[in-house]
C-alpha cells in the first residue's frame, strides 16, 4: 500500500506531534504562554505511537518528524525516538525543537535514533531573541547547535519566522553565521491563524522579499528532494550553509505537498489548515487493528483537498502556530 491522493501526490512524510505543551511564549505563537485545559484528552502513549508509526511505515512512510508543542518536554522522548527508528522502512527520524534542552540532551537523542534535527532560532541577537521568545537562552541554544553539528546528524536545520519590524534586519548576521557552518537556515513566512489577525497584519513579511535579496547576492535555488519539506532551498559557493524559504502564500505551494500530520491526541490532519481532524486513536488500541487503520488512512486521503485556503482568510482548526513544528 502507498499513501496517495486523487491529485497524484504521495505522502512518504509524517509529522507527529507528541505533546501540546510548550515552555516558550513566542510573540507570534503563544504570547501568553501555553495554557492547559482540564478537558483535553491525554497525549498518545508509547504503545499507541508504535502502532501508528508501524502502520504508516507499511503504507510507505519513509520520514517521520517529531513535533509539539515542544517535544523535549516529554519525559519519554528518547523512547519515542527509538520506537520511530526501529520501524522497518523509516529512513529518517527528524525532530523540531525550540532547543531549551538541546545542549544537555542532543547526544542522547542521537543515540536513541534521531537522524535529522530542526531548531527554532528567530534571531541571533540575544536581546532580540529574548523579546521574541520570552526566554533569554540564546547562548546555550547556539552552543547546543554547535554540539549537534559535531555529532554527525544527516542534517541540522534552523528555523526563523520572518517578522516585519522584529527580525527582518537579521539577514546580514545570518549570512555571517552561515559562512562557515554546514547548516540550513529556513526562513518561514508568518502564517495567519485563528487568533493572530492583528499580529499578522502588523508583522507579516512576504518571503519573496528575502528571496529577491538572496538572488541578488548570488544565491541559487537547488532541486527539491522527493521527501523534502516545503522549503525552497538556496546555496552559494562562498557559504557552507544553505538557506531555505517556506512561503505558504506562494503560487502552487500545495502542489508539492508530501506530508500528513497526526496530533498529540491521535487526530489525522490531512492539511494543517483544514477543517477536520479524523480520530485515529480508537484504531491504535491493539495490533490486530492495523488493517482497519490502513484502510481508514486510504479512505481519508481520498478526501484531501488540492490546497489550503489561507489566501481567503480560512485557517481551519489551526488556532495558533504551536503545532506547526517546522
Amino acid at each position: 500500500m502507498t499513501l496517495g491522493d486523487r491529485f497524484g501526490r504521495s505522502f512518504p512524510y509524517l509529522r507527529l506531534s507528541v505533546i501540546d505543551a510548550c515552555n516558550y511564549s513566542c510573540t507570534y505563537c503563544l504570547p501568553s504562554g501555553f495554557r492547559a485545559t482540564s478537558c483535553r484528552p491525554p497525549q498518545l502513549a508509547t504503545d499507541e505511537i508504535r502502532r501508528l508509526l508501524a502502520a504508516f511505515a507499511l503504507a510507505g512512510m519513509r520520514k517521520v518528524r517529531i513535533t509539539g508543542g515542544e517535544p523535549s518536554l516529554r519525559r519519554d522522548l528518547d523512547e519515542i525516538l527509538a520506537i520511530a527508528a526501529a520501524q522497518p522502512g523509516i529512513e529518517k527520524v527528524a525532530m523540531t525543537t525550540n532547543g531549551c534542552l538541546l545542549l544537555r540532551r542532543v547526544s542522547a537523542w542521537k543515540d536513541a535514533g534521531l537522524t535529522h534535527l530542526n531548531v527554532s532560532v528567530d534571531a541571533l541577537e540575544r536581546e532580540r531573541f529574548a523579546a521574541i521568545t520570552g526566554h533569554d537562552r540564546l547562548p546555550d541554544l547556539l552552543a547546543g547547535i554547535d554540539r549537534a553539528l559535531g555529532l554527525g546528524f544527516g542534517a541540522v536545520k534552523l528555523n526563523a519566522v520572518l517578522l516585519k519590524g522584529l527580525n527582518d534586519d537579521q539577514l546580514p548576521a545570518w549570512l555571517d553565521y552561515l559562512r562557515d557552518r554546514r547548516v540550513s537556515l529556513r526562513f518561514i513566512e508568518l502564517m495567519r491563524t485563528g487568533d493572530n489577525l492583528e499580529y499578522f497584519q502588523r508583522h507579516h513579511l512576504r518571503a519573496s522579499v528575502v528571496e529577491e535579496k538572496l538572488r541578488a547576492g548570488g544565491w541559487r535555488e537547488l532541486p527539491r528532494a522527493v521527501d523534502a519539506g516545503p522549503a525552497r532551498e538556496y546555496a552559494h559557493p562562498e557559504f557552507l550553509g544553505r538557506i531555505g524559504i517556506i512561503a505558504p502564500y506562494s503560487k502552487d505551494f500545495c502542489a508539492g505537498c508530501n506530508r500528513l500530520r497526526v496530533t498529540s491526541t491521535g487526530d489525522l490532519r490531512l492539511c494543517l489548515f483544514g477543517e477536520a481532524g479524523i480520530p485515529l486513536r480508537p484504531l491504535l488500541q491493539d495490533d490486530a487493528q492495523r488493517d482497519q487503520l490502513l484502510a481508514t488512512l486510504g479512505i481519508q486521503l481520498g478526501e484531501k483537498d488540492a490546497g489550503h485556503r489561507l489566501h481567503e482568510g480560512e485557517t481551519g482548526l489551526t488556532s495558533n502556530l504551536s503545532t506547526i513544528g517546522g
